[in-house]
C-alpha cells in the first residue's frame, strides 16, 4: 500500500484536519469547509448556505466588516469564500509565517460571525443584486435553468444564490438557526497545503476554531429518476443559449475517470468534436463546450452553446448528432489517447499551485471521497481504453436528453425542433 501523501487529524475540538507539506514552497493556502450547501436548505432556506457565506465577513464580536479586509490586506493574503451545492469553503494563502495569523481572521469569522439585523438586512440587498446581476446574464442563467430541468424537483435542482422570494425574507434568526444547526465541529474540515507543518495547522484549529461538537449532518441522498424534459426562458437576448445534456456519474463512481475523457474529447476542448463542428467547420458559435459536475449522488453531462436564435435549430441538431455518433461508434485509439495526455497536462499544471491542492484535500474530505496522489491519478487517466469510453457513452446519451434555452424564441418552435 502507499504511503499517504497527505496527513489527517480528527483535532481534539472535532474538527477533522488534512494537510500536505510541500517543502518547495514559501506559501501555504488553508481553508476552512464546511459540509453544507443549496441541497442541504429546506425551501424557505433556499440560498441560506451562500448568504451565510456572505455574513461571516460582515464582522465578528472583535473585528468590524473592514478589520476583517484590512487584516488579510496587511497580511498580503488572497483571501475569499465560495458556496456550492454541497459544501462551503472560507480560504486564504499567505506566506508561511504569516499562517497562524490568517488562520485566526478565518476561525473568528466561521465561529464567531456577529449576524447583527442591520448587518442581515443590507446583505439581503447585496445578494439580491447578485441575483439580479446573475439573472441579466444569459450564458450564466442558462445553466441553472438546465439544473431546474434536468434535476427537476432534486435539492441539486436549485440555484447556489436562491431566490428572490426567499433571499429576500431572510431574518436574523433564520441565519442564525441555520449557522447554529450546520457550522458543528463534525460538519467542519480544515485544509491546508504548502511550506506547512501538520501539528502547527492542528495546534491553530484546537486554538481558534469554536464550534459546537456534534456528528456530520445527515444528507438525504437520491437519484433523480431520468427524463425528457424542455425549459424555455422567451426573452430578447442577441444569442439563443443553450444548454442540452443528460445525468451523469455521482462522484464516487469507477467510471469518473472514464467520463473525464469523454467529457475532454465530446466538447472539453478546442480540438473536440463539437468545437470542431459547430464553431470551425460551421461557424455557427463562438462559444460551444461540454462540462461534467459529480455529485453525491447524480451528476450531469452538459453542452452549451451561444447561437444566433434563427441557428439554434441547428446546432441543437448537431448536439444530438455528436452524441449519438459517439454512442455508436465510439472513439479511436488516437482520439483517446490526445485527450488522455491533455488531460494528465491539465492535471499536473493546475496541482502546481498550493490552493488548487488544498482544495483538492478540502474537497474529497468533505465529500467523503478518496484522495488519490498525482502518480494515482495518472495511472486512472492511463487506464481508459476507447472500449471503456465507448461503453459509457452509450450508456449516458442513451438516456432521455433534457434542453435549457434562453432566447427570443417561442417555447413551442423550440419543442418542434428539440424533440
Amino acid at each position: 500500500m502507499a504511503v499517504p501523501f497527505y496527513e489527517r487529524t480528527l483535532a481534539s475540538n472535532g474538527v477533522e484536519v488534512i494537510t500536505e507539506t510541500i517543502d518547495a514552497v514559501r506559501s501555504v493556502a488553508v481553508g476552512v469547509w464546511v459540509r453544507v450547501g443549496s441541497r442541504d436548505e429546506t425551501p424557505p432556506e433556499a440560498g441560506m448556505s451562500h448568504f451565510m457565506e456572505h455574513m461571516a465577513f460582515k464582522g465578528t464580536p472583535t473585528r468590524s466588516a473592514q478589520d476583517i479586509s484590512t487584516t488579510f490586506e496587511r497580511l498580503g493574503a488572497e483571501f475569499n469564500a465560495f458556496t456550492s451545492k454541497e459544501y462551503t469553503c472560507f480560504f486564504a494563502r499567505v506566506i508561511d509565517e504569516r499562517l497562524e495569523d490568517a488562520f485566526e481572521v478565518l476561525a473568528d469569522m466561521v465561529s464567531n460571525a456577529l449576524l447583527a439585523q442591520d448587518a442581515v438586512l443590507s446583505e439581503r440587498e447585496v445578494v439580491l443584486e447578485e441575483i439580479a446581476r446573475h439573472d441579466d446574464t444569459p450564458d450564466d442563467a442558462v445553466h441553472d435553468l438546465f439544473a431546474s430541468a434536468l434535476l427537476s424537483g432534486h435539492p441539486l435542482g436549485e440555484p447556489v444564490l436562491g431566490r428572490r422570494e426567499t433571499v429576500g425574507a431572510f431574518t436574523r434568526e433564520a441565519v442564525a438557526s441555520f449557522k447554529q444547526r450546520h457550522y458543528t465541529a463534525g460538519n467542519l474540515v480544515v485544509a491546508a497545503a504548502g511550506h506547512v507543518d501538520h501539528a502547527r495547522v492542528v495546534a491553530c484549529v484546537e486554538r481558534w476554531l469554536a464550534v459546537p461538537r456534534s456528528q456530520a449532518s445527515d444528507r438525504r441522498l437520491a437519484s433523480p429518476t431520468p427524463a425528457p424534459n424542455l425549459r424555455v426562458v422567451t426573452r430578447e437576448t442577441e444569442q439563443a443559449h443553450i444548454c442540452w445534456g443528460v445525468p451523469g456519474l455521482p462522484a464516487r463512481s469507477d467510471e469518473r475517470f472514464v467520463l473525464a475523457v469523454l467529457d475532454g474529447l465530446f466538447g472539453g476542448g478546442m480540438a473536440s468534436r463539437l468545437f470542431q463542428e459547430v464553431r470551425e467547420k460551421r461557424g455557427l458559435a463562438y462559444a460551444v463546450y461540454s462540462y461534467h459536475s459529480l455529485f453525491l449522488d447524480t451528476g450531469e453531462v452538459v453542452v452549451y452553446a451561444g447561437t444566433r436564435p434563427d441557428n439554434a435549430r441547428e446546432v441543437v441538431r448537431i448536439v444530438s448528432e455528436e452524441a449519438a455518433r459517439l454512442a455508436a461508434d465510439g472513439a479511436s485509439d488516437e482520439e483517446v489517447h490526445r485527450v488522455k495526455e491533455h488531460l494528465k497536462g491539465q492535471m499536473v499544471l493546475s496541482l502546481e499551485n498550493t490552493r488548487a491542492r488544498m482544495s483538492r484535500l478540502g474537497k474529497s474530505a468533505v465529500t467523503d471521497t478518496e484522495i488519490l496522489s498525482v502518480d494515482e491519478l495518472i495511472a486512472r487517466i492511463d487506464a481508459v481504453t476507447p472500449g471503456d469510453v465507448h461503453v459509457l457513452a452509450q450508456k449516458l446519451f442513451g438516456q432521455p436528453k433534457t434542453i435549457a434555452m434562453i432566447a427570443p424564441l417561442d417555447a413551442d418552435a423550440v419543442a418542434e425542433f428539440a424533440r
